[in-house]
């Protein structure tokens, strides 16, 4: 690509694998002690001032005209199921369409007992190419960790058209005491042009007083249209222990079981609870998107 003139429009593409933005956002709202979620809005602000500065050029030539937004999701049947995630799904949607990024949505379905969203990278990388080919971006922003993307990168770097890579790694312990670790492919990094390791960039100093930091995430004054998933539901379910295992068990529960742990438990202790005891409890949705129980007790 030629170097951009103060005279020409920089067309910025961003492309986003949803899941992997979605389990950031999560990180930063339920882990982190920022405590709060990613803002789009934020980030593409974000977006157009690195391209600027990179570039060389003044911000209002650098515009975001593509962003498409790829992820997985359950069926209707099961959402529904999970109380409220529809309406906080069409919640999303809402500031997706607000912010003008184009939604794929493909099914997540089992596959050897595992619940996953086939081909997703695929469909990202060929809506990305074909952006590229037909002229239609000059600069291309990918929001992604996986190293499945390096071809799309070394393909994307042929037609001469330079990749922003938008990065987090970070890792933590999470209620089950499960050490969860996520890292960015360094094979991804070495591909892209410009790769921000946005979780350095946060937590240095500059992180804290950088308005354009700062406002990656939503703000408090923010209404709660941003907050995609929040606490389910404060009705009492009823149900059966499935299993119990050193402070932590599963309640027998339609489509998924729910785990709960021993500090969820109210009128008895954990360890007078046995395998097939009646119990009603509430649900909760963690930082993860998954169900869990709370406020557990047995049932006399």
């Amino acid at each position: 690509m030629q170097p951009l003139r103060n005279s020409k429009l920089a067309r910025i593409g961003v492309f986003y694998d949803g899941n992997y933005f979605l389990h950031v956002s999560n990180y930063y709202n339920y882990v982190h002690p920022r405590k709060k979620r990613l803002s789009i809005a934020g980030l593409h602000e974000f977006i157009r001032q690195q391209v600027a500065a990179e570039e060389g050029v003044d911000s209002q030539l650098c515009r975001i005209t593509e962003a498409h937004y790829f992820r997985g999701r359950v069926g209707a049947q099961e959402a529904a199921q999970r109380g409220s995630q529809l309406y906080y799904e069409r919640v999303f949607d809402d500031i997706l369409m607000s912010e003008g990024l184009v939604t794929h949505y493909f099914p997540i379905k089992s596959f050897h007992g595992k619940k996953e969203e086939k081909n997703l990278d695929v469909h990202l990388a060929l809506e990305a190419y074909d952006m590229a080919v037909c002229g239609k971006i000059d600069y291309l922003v990918l929001i992604a960790s996986d190293g499945d993307f390096v071809p799309l990168i070394r393909k994307i770097n042929a037609l001469g058209i330079r990749v922003m890579l938008v990065c987090w790694d970070f890792e933590f312990t999470n209620d089950e005491g499960q050490k969860m670790i996520t890292k960015t492919s360094q094979g991804l990094i070495r591909e892209v042009t410009y790769p921000l390791q946005m979780h350095e960039m946060i937590d240095s100093r500059r992180g804290s007083n950088d308005p354009l930091l700062m406002n990656l995430f939503v703000q408090d004054d923010t209404s709660t249209s941003e907050k995609e998933d929040e606490p389910v539901n404060e009705e009492f379910q009823e149900g059966e222990i499935l299993s119990l295992k050193n402070g932590y068990g599963f309640i027998k529960y339609p489509n998924n079981n729910l785990f709960f742990h021993y500090t969820d438990v109210e009128n008895v202790d954990f360890n007078d609870l046995m395998t097939g005891d009646n119990v009603i409890f509430t649900i909760e949705r963690k930082y993860n998107g998954q169900d869990v129980a709370k406020n557990v007790r047995k049932v006399n």
